[in-house]
C-alpha cells in the first residue's frame, strides 16, 4: 500500500517545522504586506495563506494527538500548551489582520461569485465581525481549562476481581447476564465519578464565566449566540434547534418508551434500573464483534474494500502510516475522533475499543469521517477541506448504516448479525432524545448565565426526563442521575457541538434509505456530497446526496418510520 506523502510546498521551505512563534512569524509578516494587485495575485496568496495555515494546523495536529493519547505523558502535554498559550494567541490577531487585507481587497469581489470561494468569503466576513483582541488571552485560558477534563475522566478507573479497569473497560461488565454484577460495577462506576463531581462542577463553571466574558466582550446577548455566529451557522437558527427538540419530545420519545417497555418485560424484571439498560434483553451474552485493536481494524479494513475498495484503501493507508490509536487504556483521554491532518491529507484515528458492538460502529463512524478526509485532501484551500460539523457527522453517521451490509465480517452467525443491527437500530432511536437533551441543556447554560448549581440540577433533570423514557426507576440513584451530563466531554471541550449529531442523524438515515433501495446510486450520491467539502451550503451538500436537510416534524416521523420498519424486518 503507497504511503502518501505531502505535496511540494510552494511558500514555505520543505523542511520547515513548528518551534516557536518567531519562526513562523516571518511567513504571516510576508502575508501582510504582500501588494494584492491583481486577481491572479490574490489567488496565490490566498494559496499562500492556505498552506501556512495547513502546516500550523496539522502541527497543532499532532500535539493534541500525542497529548490525548497519553494524558500521563509530561512532554506532549506541555508541547500542546506550548501551542495552545505561546502561538495560537499570536495567530489570532494576525489572522484578523489577514482577513481585513482580503476583504478589502477589491479583486475579491471577483472571486465571490466562484463555487466555495463564495462560502469562504462569507465566513471571512463573520469572523471579522466577532473578532475582539480582548477575546484571544480569554480562548487560550479557555483552551487550557478544557484540557482539564481529559486528564480528570482520563485517570478514573475501577478495580473489580482485583483488576484495574478503565471506565470503558468497565462498562463492557454492563452487559453482563448476571444483573448483581451489573448492578456491582454500575454502582462502582458511579462512585467513581461522583468522586470528581466537584472537580467537575467547578471547571464547568469557570468555563461558563469565561465563556460569558467572550460573548460580552464581542457584543452578544449570550454564548449560544455568539457561538452560532463562530461556528457560522448560517443555514439555521436557535429556533430551528427548539423545533427539534419538540419534534423528538414528540415523535421519537414514545417510541423510546416502547422499547423500555419491552426490554422490562423480556427482561422479567419488577423495575428497570439503570444497570438493565445495555444488557441483552432476551439474555444473550454480549455480542464480541472482535477480541482486540488489530482484528478490529482488519475487519473494518475488509468491511470498506466490501462497499467499495477506495473506502478500504482508505483505512489501509492509514494503517500503514501509523495513523491509529484503537485501544482503551489507564492514562488515555476518553472519547474516540477523526482528527484531519490538513497538509497530508491523511486523518488519524483515536478511540478507546474495548471489544463491544459500540466499539465496532464507532471505527465505523470516524472511518466515516476518515474518508471524507481523504476525499477532500486535494481540493484547492483549506477553508474548502474544513467542513461544519453539520456536514462532517453526515458522513460518519451514514457510514455506520451504510456498513451494516457487511457486518457478516464481524459476526459467523446470523443471529448475532441480526441483534447486531438490531442493537445499532435501537441505539439510533435512543441517540436522537439524547442529542436533543445535551442540546437544550445548553442552551438552558448559557441562556441563565448566572444560574447555581442547584439550578443546573433542576433544570438538568427537567430536560433529562422530556426526552427520557418513563419506564426507567432511578429510585435511589438520585445523585447519580442528577450528574449523568458529566460525562459528555462536548459540555467541557466543544461547547455547542452536539445538535449536530440529531441533524446528521436524520440524513444519515435518508442516505441510508436512498442506499438500501439503489446500492450504486446511494453510494454515489453520499459520496458526490462529501467530495463538495465546504464549496456549497449545508443544504446544497445534503442536497448532493439526494437528501433533505431538515428537522421539522413530519421529516422525523418520516425517518423514524424508515427505521422502525427496519426494525421490524429483523
Amino acid at each position: 500500500m503507497a504511503i502518501i506523502k505531502r505535496k511540494t510546498r510552494r511558500f514555505l521551505p520543505e523542511d520547515f517545522k513548528i518551534t516557536t512563534w518567531e519562526a513562523i512569524e516571518p511567513y504571516f509578516t510576508e502575508l501582510l504586506k504582500k501588494e494584492l494587485n491583481n486577481e491572479e495575485v490574490l489567488r496565490g496568496w490566498l494559496k499562500d495563506r492556505s498552506e501556512l495555515e495547513s502546516i500550523i494546523s496539522e502541527d497543532a495536529g499532532w500535539r493534541y494527538i500525542r497529548m490525548t493519547c497519553d494524558t500521563t505523558n509530561d512532554e506532549y502535554n506541555k508541547s500542546y500548551l506550548q501551542f495552545v498559550t505561546e502561538i495560537q494567541p499570536k495567530i489570532s490577531p494576525i489572522s484578523n489582520d489577514l482577513n481585513k487585507k482580503a476583504v478589502e481587497c477589491s479583486f475579491l469581489k471577483a472571486l465571490e461569485n466562484e463555487q466555495g470561494y463564495d462560502i469562504m468569503i462569507r465566513g471571512m466576513r463573520k469572523a471579522l465581525e466577532i473578532y475582539r483582541d480582548e477575546n484571544v488571552p480569554l480562548q487560550t485560558q479557555l483552551q487550557q481549562e478544557a484540557q482539564k477534563f481529559g486528564q480528570i475522566s482520563g485517570a478514573m478507573s475501577i478495580t473489580h476481581d482485583d483488576k484495574e479497569l478503565t471506565m470503558q473497560q468497565a462498562g463492557v461488565l454492563l452487559q453482563s447476564t448476571d444483573r448483581n454484577l451489573r448492578e456491582e460495577v454500575y454502582n462502582k462506576i458511579a462512585k467513581r465519578r461522583l468522586e470528581d463531581k466537584n472537580k467537575l462542577d467547578d471547571l464547568y463553571n469557570e468555563l461558563i464565566k469565561l465563556r460569558n466574558e467572550v460573548s460580552k466582550n464581542a457584543d452578544f446577548l449570550n454564548y449560544r449566540d455568539y457561538m452560532f455566529a463562530a461556528m457560522g451557522r448560517f443555514d439555521y437558527t436557535p429556533q430551528d434547534c427548539f423545533n427539534f427538540h419538540e419534534s423528538v419530545a414528540t415523535e421519537v420519545v414514545p417510541i423510546l418508551n416502547n422499547l423500555a417497555n419491552s426490554r422490562k418485560k423480556s427482561l422479567n424484571v419488577d423495575t428497570l434500573k439503570p444497570w438493565d439498560k445495555a444488557v441483552d434483553a432476551e439474555g444473550n451474552p454480549p455480542l464480541k464483534p472482535f477480541s482486540n485493536g488489530g482484528e478490529l481494524l482488519e475487519k473494518s479494513i475488509e468491511c470498506f474494500h466490501r462497499i467499495d475498495p477506495f473506502l478500504g484503501q482508505c483505512l489501509s493507508i492509514m494503517k500503514e502510516m501509523g495513523h491509529l490509536d484503537l485501544e482503551s487504556r489507564k492514562g488515555k483521554a476518553p472519547g474516540g475522533y477523526n482528527y484531519p491532518l490538513s497538509e497530508i491529507g491523511v486523518p488519524f484515528i483515536f478511540m478507546n475499543a474495548t471489544s463491544t458492538l459500540r466499539d465496532l460502529v464507532t471505527l465505523m463512524h470516524e472511518g466515516g469521517h476518515a474518508v471524507h478526509s481523504f476525499l477532500t485532501k486535494d481540493l484547492e484551500l483549506v477553508d474548502f477541506k474544513q467542513t461544519p460539523s453539520e456536514v462532517a457527522e453526515l458522513a460518519s453517521m451514514s457510514m455506520e448504516l451504510i456498513s451494516m451490509d457487511h457486518w457478516n465480517i464481524f459476526f459467523d452467525k446470523e443471529d448475532d448479525l441480526k441483534r447486531a443491527k438490531k442493537e445499532h437500530l435501537e441505539q439510533i432511536i435512543e441517540t436522537l432524545p439524547w442529542v436533543a437533551t445535551i442540546d437544550k441543556f445548553q442552551h438552558w447554560i448559557y441562556e441563565n448565565a448566572n444560574h447555581s448549581i442547584n439550578d443546573r440540577t433542576k433544570a438538568w433533570n427537567d430536560i433529562l426526563d422530556t426526552f427520557s423514557d418513563n419506564i426507567t426507576d432511578w429510585e435511589g440513584l438520585q445523585t447519580n442521575k442528577d450528574y449523568v451530563w458529566q460525562k459528555q466531554l462536548h459540555l467541557y471541550e466543544v461547547p455547542f457541538y452536539y445538535i449536530e449529531y440529531g441533524m446528521a442523524q436524520l440524513g444519515a438515515i435518508a442516505v441510508w434509505k436512498n442506499y438500501k433501495e439503489d446500492k450504486q446510486k446511494g453510494l454515489e450520491g453520499y459520496m458526490n456530497a462529501l467530495k463538495l467539502g465546504y464549496k456549497k451550503s449545508i443544504p446544497e451538500v445534503y442536497a448532493a446526496a439526494n437528501i433533505k436537510f431538515d428537522f421539522s416534524r413530519d421529516y422525523i416521523k418520516e425517518l423514524i418510520g424508515f427505521v422502525k420498519e427496519e426494525l421490524e424486518k429483523l
